[in-house]
């Protein structure tokens, strides 16, 4: 199992911050490489919620079924898919830190195809700078929208 971990302080208060990571309408915004959303459930937060995602990586359109399996206000989400062999499980929490938030995000990718278990480790690095550049996206658009 691969783990990603990224943590940033972020100039913007936590409930301003969880409504960016918890909600995707949000994210997107956040992440201008998100191209696309559509909603699966009638529901479009919390826990049991259903999306697919599409985002541009690496020149390529990928898109990604993801489900909230934990939704606790102003304190975490998590987000599971099952993608190309792969249960990718991303945990985002949050904490004040006085007039800030320090938002962390650990992804645990567990392979269960023979290709996945190959190919994983090859896309690493590539995945170790997305979680980071999103991480950085989030912070900035907290940043400038909390200005």
């Amino acid at each position: 199992m691969a783990q990603y971990i990224a943590s940033r302080q972020i100039a913007a208060p936590i409930d301003r911050v969880f409504d960016i990571v918890a909600h995707i309408e949000n994210f997107q915004k956040a992440l201008p490489h998100i191209t696309n959303v559509e909603f699966l459930t009638p529901t479009h937060t919390g826990v049991g919620s259903r999306f697919r995602e599409t985002r541009i990586m690496r020149g390529r359109q990928a898109t990604t079924e993801l489900e909230v399996t934990e939704y606790i206000r102003d304190e975490r989400v998590r987000l599971v898919a099952d993608e190309g062999g792969t249960i990718w499980d991303t945990v985002f929490t949050l904490q004040p830190k006085g007039d800030r938030t320090e938002l962390s995000m650990v992804m645990e990718a567990e392979p269960y195809r023979l290709r996945a278990r190959i190919v994983n480790p090859m896309i690493s690095g590539m995945v170790g700078k997305a979680v980071a550049a999103d991480m950085d996206n989030v912070k900035a658009y907290c940043e400038a929208d909390a200005d």
